[in-house]
């Protein structure tokens, strides 16, 4: 039983939810064109929190979003876990990116694509099968019209995230069924940081980085 912070900052949509054992109570969602992290992420978290009735003092933990994704957005995020944690002595729970755009789609017979956008015809993705298990390791890699060709010719595909413009534009497979401009949310981190924190699955808040899966690029 557990009071959770849960942030996600990884792509332009600066997400804020209070969960607790493993259900959402309070959420905050900004998903303007521009990164509006730096302002508007502290504002959220006091609003979830005085929505809630309670203070940052009553929390047992802080979920972060940890990857891949922006690199601005990420270091945000985890900087601010970090430093709640720290001056709360409470742990930190990392929870993988992709893996929140799934559980949008959680409960359909079918193979998963969360897909974020990277450069050009870039995107960070991982395939999941209909039990959420991933099939497919995350990868950074560019977009092609055969690209997930061994899982469309076997069932439905869902395609999904802010990367799934890219493909739907080239890939005219029958199979595909693609979900647009969809982006990770705290509201799907609830219950995995609810299981995360009853098995102690915590990260070493002085170590953490972020999962970047490719270097930074200024520019």
């Amino acid at each position: 039983m557990a009071l959770i912070l849960c942030l996600e900052t990884a792509t332009t949509n600066c997400s804020v939810g209070l969960a607790k054992d493993g259900k959402l109570l309070s959420l905050r969602e900004d998903n303007s064109k521009g990164y509006s992290h730096a302002e508007k992420l502290h504002v959220f978290i006091n609003e979830v929190l005085e929505e809630a009735g309670v203070t940052s003092k009553d929390l047992d933990a802080i979920a972060i979003s940890k990857g891949p994704g922006s690199y601005t957005g990420l270091r945000i995020g985890v900087s601010s876990a970090k430093g709640l944690c720290y001056s709360l002595d409470i742990p930190m729970i990392s929870v993988p990116t992709l893996d929140l755009l799934a559980l949008q789609l959680k409960g359909e017979q079918a193979y998963f694509v969360s897909m974020l956008d990277a450069r050009r015809m870039e995107v960070y993705s991982a395939v999941y099968d209909s039990d959420f298990k991933q099939v497919r390791d995350t990868r950074a890699q560019i977009l092609e019209e055969n690209s997930f060709a061994e899982y469309l010719e076997e069932s439905k595909v869902h395609f999904i995230g802010n990367g799934v413009a890219k493909f739907e534009d080239i890939c005219k497979h029958p199979n595909a069924v693609f979900h647009v401009q969809k982006f990770p949310s705290a509201k799907e981190m609830a219950a995995i940081a609810e299981y995360k924190y009853k098995i102690s699955d915590i990260e070493d808040v002085a170590y953490f980085e972020p999962y970047y899966l490719k270097d930074f690029i200024a520019g």
